[in-house]
């Protein structure tokens, strides 16, 4: 089994989670399963995903794509997001 872990910091959480929720047919394409959303105790704003990956070429290829970058741009992430590809 492979997983996807994303960290990274948002400008508000209650902004961004909507836009993330509303990019799930987008993960579900990548094939990935949302696993956790978790948020830091000392910065509610730091955000670390976790996803089970079904097909890791179609994972690394969303995780690379221009679109993602897009939305979280437009979801208020505010630095580079730090990706991890894990078994």
């Amino acid at each position: 089994m492979a997983y996807l872990l994303i960290r990274h910091k948002v400008a508000d959480f209650a902004k961004w989670e909507p836009l993330y929720e509303g990019h799930r047919s987008a993960r579900d394409a990548a094939g990935l399963k949302d696993r956790l959303v978790l948020r830091g105790l000392d910065n509610p704003n730091e955000i670390v995903l976790l996803f089970e990956v079904g097909d890791v070429i179609k994972a690394r290829t969303f995780a690379a794509s221009p679109s993602l970058k897009a939305a979280m741009e437009k979801a208020g992430v505010v630095d580079k997001p730090d990706v991890y590809f894990l078994q």
